[in-house]
């Protein structure tokens, strides 16, 4: 990666992921430092700050702005606080980093885009499947036109446990995952689906245009879903599926892209936790190659890449377009789950342009 500047970073909203994977992705990336957490709960954020090596620890979002050894945040809050959080950051001058989805509607997420633009502070969704050198790979091909004109994607995620449909509690700190308006009216997309959906979208370099949904939710009696199903049509002539859910037994993970001239497999190359697998068979490649199981690379490299954006002026490879995409998506697929109707999606405007 050559020279980085250093970026003090904090934490907002110090829970499991940040524990698992947030702050030791910042911690292994090239010159990045945790400055400092944060949680509403001062014994819960002064534990984190010790596990991780932070120097301080707070519970007022304000009291992180205010510190001046922070350039970047990386919030990974319950879903409807990422707007208040993002805008309040971007005023106090912070970069921000914010896991998916980027906000629970898109009215929030233009907004957020709006006010880092205004701002000059850089913007970037924790999108981590685009650092997975698998599918840089496959990327690669598809546009090098290794596979000739590609005419149907697929993508699988999903996860669960034996026995137990729901295996992410929805208990306790993570009750909000329970109350449509504070998740984003979807569970399973916005858990892992919006994961998948985007890999179609980067691998392709097309965009989602058109969409049917069956879910096994979004009615009045069961407003969030578990399972959900998705027909796809792209800008560039692509269709496609995608499927996401929390009903499997246990994790699996793969991608499918398929053209005029060969494919490409991804196998549980989606999840950093499994061996992964990429083959490519084709008129002019035939290969495969496996990746080791890595549960904090990927957040790694993409905090890298957000650094070495805000050094270079650029966004980042996952920006806050790609995010409005995915919000843009899963209102989409709850329209149709709710319709039983195809929805058609309308170009996304430039926020400030």
């Amino acid at each position: 990666m050559g020279s980085m500047m250093s970026i003090g970073w904090a934490i907002i909203s110090a829970g499991d992921f940040a524990d698992s994977r947030g702050a030791p992705g910042i911690d292994q990336a090239e010159g990045a430092e945790l400055v400092a957490v944060h949680s509403r709960d001062q014994g819960r954020s002064d534990v984190f700050a010790a596990k991780h090596g932070a120097k301080a620890a707070y519970t007022s979002v304000e009291d992180v702005l205010a510190d001046s050894r922070i350039e970047a945040v990386y919030i990974t809050s319950p879903n409807h606080l990422h707007a208040e959080y993002t805008t309040m950051s971007a005023n106090a001058g912070k970069h921000v980093l914010v896991e998916k989805p980027l906000s629970v509607n898109q009215t929030e997420g233009v907004s957020m885009i709006q006010v880092c633009r205004e701002r000059g502070v850089t913007l970037g969704v924790g999108l981590h499947l685009r650092h997975h050198p698998g599918h840089i790979e496959a990327k690669r091909l598809v546009a090098d036109g290794a596979l000739g004109t590609i005419a149907l994607a697929q993508a699988q995620i999903g996860q669960g446990e034996r026995g137990n449909v729901r295996s992410v509690p929805r208990a306790g700190l993570r009750d909000w995952w329970t109350h449509p308006e504070m998740v984003g009216e979807a569970f399973a997309m916005l858990t892992i689906g919006v994961h998948a959906i985007d890999d179609l979208q980067f691998l392709l370099g097309q965009q989602v245009v058109e969409l049917a949904a069956i879910t096994d939710g979004q009615t009045a009696e069961r407003p969030l879903e578990d399972l959900a199903t998705m027909c796809l049509r792209f800008d560039g002539g692509a269709i496609g599926t995608m499927i996401c859910g929390m009903r499997l037994p246990e994790y699996q993970n793969d991608v499918a892209i398929y053209g005029s001239e060969g494919k490409v497999m991804l196998s549980d190359a989606s999840w950093p936790r499994l061996q992964g697998e990429l083959r490519v068979s084709s008129e002019t490649v035939n290969t495969t190659v496996a990746y080791e199981p890595d549960y904090v690379y990927l957040v790694k490299k993409n905090i890298e890449d957000f650094q070495q954006a805000i050094e270079e002026g650029r966004d980042p490879v996952a920006s806050g377009l790609d995010g409005l995409k995915l919000v843009q998506l899963t209102e989409g697929m709850v329209e149709s789950a709710k319709t039983g109707r195809t929805v058609k999606l309308e170009e996304l405007p430039a926020p400030g342009a």
